[in-house]
């Protein structure tokens, strides 16, 4: 989708700014938050107009950032949060917001052949520190982006298995910055995951121990024990894949079970017991 007015201002001001910066996130989510109170200010009526504002504006950013060469994760988690606090100084942010939010980065970055998963890691991290900011419930919000980077890498002919790893990455990270059980929040992910991924047609099992891979890594990367987070998440990916049908519970087990990434992966009840080694 071309970018519109705001989005090739937000463009043209962060290519000259972001490269070689230290601090990109906190860079772009200075710029995108004021530029996104000026913008709804500017509009008599903000429901009609905040989605098209929202995603013009995380996408200038994520295309700014993959165009001079700095770290899209990073532009996306600082975009997202800047937006959705820029929407909050305005009116009431939704967990629609959200999800505009992590679509925006997505395509975004897929429209000018940046790092899909990199834009996806650092929208979720984004979306959750910034909807600790608003008010948001953390269950809604964790939902909320996993499903939303399902569906757009979908639309965009992205890897999902790739997306299910950065989401649950991202997850990870953007719960500890804020003081949530990062462990909830990934069995919440790892079931969202499924569910979008089952509903454009991807590979449960596939998804499933990439769920599961991003979770050990996730955990690796913030101290967490990599064996709870990657229960967690084996455990939500096969109670979501279960309510699909027997079939793809079986599948997401057997994929989501067992060694994975040097971890001896267990699933918690109702599932219990001990998996193939």
């Amino acid at each position: 989708m071309p970018l519109g007015d705001l989005g090739r201002g937000i463009k043209d001001a962060l290519t000259s700014t972001i490269k070689g910066v230290g601090d990109i996130v906190g860079t772009t989510l200075d710029t995108t938050r004021e530029s996104t109170v000026k913008a709804l200010q500017g509009v008599r009526d903000i429901g009609s107009e905040a989605t098209g504002i929202v995603t013009d504006t995380v996408t200038g950013a994520v295309q700014a950032a993959s165009e001079v060469g700095s770290s899209v994760g990073s532009a996306a988690k600082g975009a997202v949060i800047g937006v959705v606090e820029g929407v909050g100084e305005v009116t009431t942010v939704t967990i629609g917001t959200l999800s505009d939010t992590v679509r925006a980065a997505i395509k975004g970055t897929q429209e000018v052949g940046g790092d899909v998963a990199g834009a996806g890691q650092g929208a979720v991290e984004g979306a959750l520190v910034a909807a600790k900011s608003v008010g948001l419930t953390l269950e809604d919000s964790v939902t909320s982006v996993a499903r939303a980077a399902i569906e757009g890498t979908n639309e965009v002919g992205g890897d999902l298995a790739a997306t299910a790893k950065s989401v649950v990455r991202g997850t990870i990270q953007g719960t500890q910055e804020v003081g949530e059980d990062s462990l909830v929040a990934v069995r919440s992910s790892a079931s969202a995951i499924i569910n979008s991924a089952a509903s454009v047609g991807g590979d449960v099992a596939t998804v499933a121990r990439n769920a599961v891979e991003g979770a050990i890594e996730g955990a690796k990367e913030v101290g967490l024990a990599a064996e709870d987070a990657a229960a967690a998440a084996a455990t939500g990916a096969i109670e979501a894949a279960s309510q699909i049908s027997e079939a793809a519970g079986n599948s997401a087990r057997d994929a989501a079970t067992g060694v994975i990434s040097g971890v001896r992966v267990v699933v918690q009840a109702p599932f219990g017991g001990e998996e193939k080694k």
